[in-house]
């Protein structure tokens, strides 16, 4: 098998030839920038910029020479983008490491601290000294309220949160005539360029995105008080995500795999929401996403969804989703043996591969090829299952954990 059709194959519940592995194929699988560089370091590899993609949660771009070291199966579209060095700007990791971050991101230093900005200069994160991360510092529609909105300009705000203005590579691309064929050409050329599957991340958050907007809690509180006003909200920004998917899906459609949803709909203590709230607010948009996708392409949908949702199970999958990922395994709710028996004919499990809360930073590399090797024992039975770790590699994680943890999903 390929990588493509390893992973096609795990999708699609049949066993492989190995594990399929994901490591940086979509924006929760991937690992903050001061640990790659690290990792490099640690692995003897040669000196390369480290980039930047994902400036919020500061993830690198893992080089092709990583890839191939591990047998990474997967690819995100977005490294079709931005392949020249004047794409990139030099800028600093907040542990002093030289890196490189995309042209267009809009920074300034406040003192000690870094703000990033839109386009306008809009103020829309912080990453404050001893920080490793940008936070959002700025929710657009946070004084007006559900209750009192009217949602006509919706689209335009969505661009005002720091989660939906700073772009990862191919996302900068206006969906316009021009954008459009930009997009299509890129993804082309990924597609002729690599056998491995290719993830194309297009968002079309439910319930994160009125967090973003409205900021969490008022928005919670807000599905309670003003359950029509919320449902009305969610009407309006499905049908501001399925006029995008359209467009998007024309154009790189023929050239994915896999196309990435998100919604972080659990906590470590289970959902964040109820069966029933699920199935009234969100289901019926997600069905109609989802299922719109698969209409426009050949594409399994995967959700990116944190955190315990074993209750949701059921009616996610009913609504037509395919994968799950990180599949947040020390979450109430989320034994892997519960899970696989459960549903694994159902769907496939993205992810759970190795903790990251407690394994991958401080076990021994002796103890964590253990976990990974118990764990893979009980998710790859009759496929639906693609390694990685338990959403990504954070920066206090030693380079020699990291290794060992990808080292033990295929061992020679």
């Amino acid at each position: 098998m390929n990588p493509r059709e390893r992973v096609l194959s795990a999708l699609n519940h049949r066993e492989t030839d190995r594990v399929p592995v994901d490591l940086g194929g979509h924006r929760s699988s991937g690992i903050a920038a001061i640990a790659y560089a690290k990792l490099r370091k640690h692995l003897g590899l040669p000196d390369k910029p480290i980039r930047v993609y994902d400036m919020v949660q500061q993830l690198a771009i893992v080089d092709e020479d990583v890839l191939d070291l591990f047998s990474i199966d997967t690819v995100e579209m977005g490294r079709g983008f931005l392949l020249h060095d004047e794409d990139w700007k030099p800028w600093v990791l907040p542990d002093g490491t030289p890196c490189e971050i995309p042209f267009y991101t809009n920074l300034e230093k406040q003192d000690e601290d870094w703000l990033i900005f839109d386009d306008e200069g809009l103020e829309l994160g912080l990453l404050k000294k001893g920080s490793l991360y940008f936070e959002q510092t700025h929710f657009p529609l946070m004084e007006r309220g559900i209750e009192n909105d009217d949602f006509i300009d919706l689209k335009d705000q969505l661009g005002k949160s720091i989660w939906t203005a700073v772009p990862h590579p191919g996302a900068h691309i206006d969906l316009d005539d021009e954008g459009l064929t930009a997009l299509a050409d890129r993804a082309k050329a990924l597609r002729a360029s690599t056998d491995r599957a290719i993830i194309g991340l297009f968002g079309g958050n439910m319930f994160e995105i009125p967090q973003f907007l409205y900021r969490m809690d008022h928005y919670l509180l807000a599905t309670g008080l003003f359950f029509d006003k919320s449902l009305e909200l969610s009407e309006k920004l499905c049908e501001i995500h399925m006029d995008n998917l359209e467009k998007w899906l024309s154009a790189v459609g023929p050239y994915i795999d896999i196309i990435l949803f998100g919604d972080d709909l659990g906590g470590q203590q289970g959902p964040l929401i109820s069966p029933d709230t699920y199935r009234t607010l969100y289901k019926p948009f997600h069905k109609k996403l989802w299922n719109r996708a698969k209409e426009l392409a050949d594409v399994k949908v995967q959700l990116h969804c944190c955190g315990g949702v074993y209750e949701l199970l059921p009616d996610l999958i009913d609504a037509g989703l395919d994968a799950i990922n990180p599949v947040q395994i020390t979450s109430r709710g989320m034994d892997p043996d519960s899970l696989k028996q459960a549903f694994g004919d159902q769907i496939t499990f993205w992810g759970g591969g190795c903790d990251t809360q407690k394994i991958l930073p401080s076990a021994s590399p002796v103890e964590i090829q253990k976990h990974v090797r118990e764990l893979i024992t009980i998710f790859r039975q009759g496929g639906g299952f693609v390694f990685q770790q338990v959403h990504n590699i954070l920066a206090n994680v030693p380079p020699e954990n990291i290794a060992a943890m990808l080292e033990a999903v295929n061992p020679e």
